[in-house]
C-alpha cells in the first residue's frame, strides 16, 4: 500500500498543520476543527498525520490498545503477555455510521454460532490513545453527536444494551473537517474541539504551481519525492516527540496567565475552556520552538486557532472571528 502523500509536503496551510502538530505534541489541548473549501487539502493533512505520528506502546491483541495488562478489559478475553509498538490510531467515523458501529455491539455471530454473549468493540475502541476522524463533521446526526459529546467528556464508553454491561477507556483526539456552505455546526460540539482553522484555496499562482508540481511527482516519481520529503516527515516526528517530553518542565510565568484571562475577558467567551486550551496550544508551540518558558509571543500565535470558534456573534461587526481575535490581541496584547 502506498504510503500517504508526506505532511511535511503540504503546501502552505501553515494554520492547520501547526494546529494538527499541537494535539500531536499535547492531545490534552483537544482536537482539531478544520473548515474550508473542498479541495484545500483538509483530508490529505490528516491521512499525512496517520503515517508522521510516532508509534505507540499497546498490548498485542487488545481491542482498545491499552498501554499496560492491568489496563486490558475484562471482556477482551486472555490475552499474550506480549507489548508490540503499532503506529498511532486514526479512525475514520463516516456519515451515515451507525450507533451500534460507533460504540460496539453484540456479537452476533458468536451468539448463533456458539451461543456465547460477547461484545464486538466500535470505532471508539478502535481509536482509543489515537485520532477520530469526521469528515463533514457539519452533517453527523444529532444522536451520534451526543454519543460523542459524553465519550469525548468522560473519556469512556460506556455500553447497556442487549444483556450487556460494558465499560472501555476512550479518550482520543477528534479532529473534524468540513464545509460551512454544507451546515452549521452545533455549539456543544464547537465547543469540544480545541484548536478550529479555516483554511482556503491559494490565490496566488506560484502556490498553486507548486501544488500542482508536488502532486504530480508524488503520483509519477514516487520514489524520488519520498526520498526528499520522508526525511522531513523524520525529523518533524523528532521535533514531536522532544516537544512532548520538554513540556514537563516548561515554565509559565504569571503574566502568561494574566494574559490569557484578560484577551478571554475582552473577547467575551463563555466559560472557561478558552483560556485552558489557549494555555495549553501555547505550552506546546514553546516546547516546539524549543523554549523553556512560556510567553506572549507564544500565546499570540496560537489564540486565533484556540478562541476564534469560542466567540459570540455580533450582528453589529460583520469581520470574521479570526480578524477580531486578531484586533482583540493588539488592543489587550500590544
Amino acid at each position: 500500500m502506498r504510503q500517504p502523500f508526506p505532511f511535511s509536503a503540504i503546501v502552505g496551510q501553515t494554520a492547520m498543520k501547526q494546529a494538527m502538530v499541537l494535539t500531536a505534541i499535547d492531545p490534552g489541548i483537544g482536537g482539531v476543527l478544520v473548515f474550508g473549501d473542498r479541495g484545500t487539502g483538509k483530508s490529505t493533512a490528516v491521512r499525512a498525520l496517520a503515517a508522521l505520528l510516532p508509534q505507540i506502546t499497546a498490548v498485542e491483541g487488545c481491542p482498545v490498545n491499552s498501554a499496560r495488562f492491568e489496563d486490558v478489559p475484562e471482556w477482551a478475553g486472555a490475552l499474550t503477555d506480549t507489548m508490540i509498538s503499532r503506529p498511532t490510531p486514526v479512525i475514520d467515523l463516516p456519515l451515515g455510521v451507525t450507533e451500534d458501529r460507533v460504540v460496539g455491539a453484540l456479537d452476533i455471530e458468536r451468539a448463533l454460532t456458539r451461543g456465547e454473549k460477547a461484545f464486538e468493540p466500535g470505532l471508539l475502541a478502535r481509536a482509543n490513545r489515537g485520532y477520530l476522524y469526521i469528515d463533514e463533521v457539519n452533517l453527523l446526526e444529532d444522536h451520534i453527536v451526543d454519543l460523542l459529546l459524553d465519550v469525548a467528556q468522560s473519556g469512556e464508553n460506556v455500553v447497556e444494551r442487549e444483556g450487556l454491561s460494558i465499560r472501555h477507556a476512550a479518550r482520543f483526539v477528534l479532529v473534524g473537517s468540513g464545509n460551512p456552505e454544507e451546515g452549521e455546526l452545533r455549539p456543544q460540539l464547537l465547543d469540544r474541539f480545541g484548536l478550529s482553522v479555516e483554511v482556503t484555496s491559494p490565490r496566488d499562482i506560484e502556490t498553486r504551481v507548486e501544488v500542482m508540481t508536488r502532486r504530480d511527482a508524488y503520483e509519477n516519481d514516487f520514489d524520488a519525492f519520498m526520498a526528499v520529503w520522508r526525511a522531513q516527515d523524520t525529523a518533524l516526528r523528532e521535533a514531536i516527540l522532544t516537544a512532548r517530553v520538554a513540556l514537563k518542565s516548561l515554565k509559565t510565568p504569571g503574566v502568561v496567565l494574566h494574559d490569557c484571562a484578560a484577551l478571554c475577558i475582552a473577547l467575551g467567551s463563555d466559560g472557561l475552556r478558552g483560556e485552558l486550551t489557549l494555555l495549553r496550544a501555547a505550552r506546546a508551540q514553546a516546547a516546539y520552538e524549543g523554549a523553556d518558558t512560556v510567553t506572549r509571543a507564544h500565546l499570540k500565535s496560537v489564540a486565533a486557532s484556540a478562541l476564534s470558534h469560542r466567540l459570540r456573534r455580533d450582528p453589529l461587526d460583520e469581520a470574521g472571528s479570526g480578524v477580531r481575535v486578531a484586533r482583540t490581541i493588539a488592543e489587550v496584547l500590544p
